[in-house]
């Protein structure tokens, strides 16, 4: 079981729908530690508290996946979720939106894997960077 955080702008939420089909689709078994649109993070309104909960969603997750479109550039909170996926050694897939032209160089340079637009990508780029959960947690458990 993977625990995966998606980045994403909900300006941008198809994009954000489609890379869950992808993970369906290639029936990658999964948690979402993402903010969904209708259960979004409850804060008192300041930034400060709404990057604390999102860390600890980053901290939790096995992997973070983010999409590369240029908005991304520009967006503080994928920034300081970049951020955030280094300080915990989270590995970050970075999705290029099929056929764009411009694509997010911040995210491209932060990224462990760049992967294009198809749900075998993704799914593939999951499989082989994600850090798997439960055999995290067994590993851990032996310690106690």
């Amino acid at each position: 079981m993977f625990r995966i955080f998606i980045s994403h702008s909900w300006a941008y939420s198809s994009q954000y729908d489609k890379i869950e089909e992808f993970l369906q689709q290639e029936k990658i078994e999964y948690y979402n530690h993402s903010v969904p649109k209708d259960d979004p993070i409850h804060t008192n309104g300041t930034d400060k508290d709404l990057a604390a909960k999102i860390e600890a969603k980053v901290k939790g997750c096995s992997c973070i996946i983010i999409l590369a479109g240029v908005y991304a550039s520009y967006s503080k909170w994928i920034n300081k979720e970049i951020e955030m996926a280094k300080k915990y050694n989270k590995p970050i897939i970075a999705v290029e939106y099929w056929g764009s032209e411009r694509t997010s160089r911040v995210v491209k340079d932060a990224a462990t894997i760049v992967v294009k637009w198809n749900s075998k990508s993704v799914a593939n780029a999951v499989k082989k960077y994600a850090i798997n959960q439960s055999s995290y947690e067994k590993s851990f458990s032996n310690w106690y």
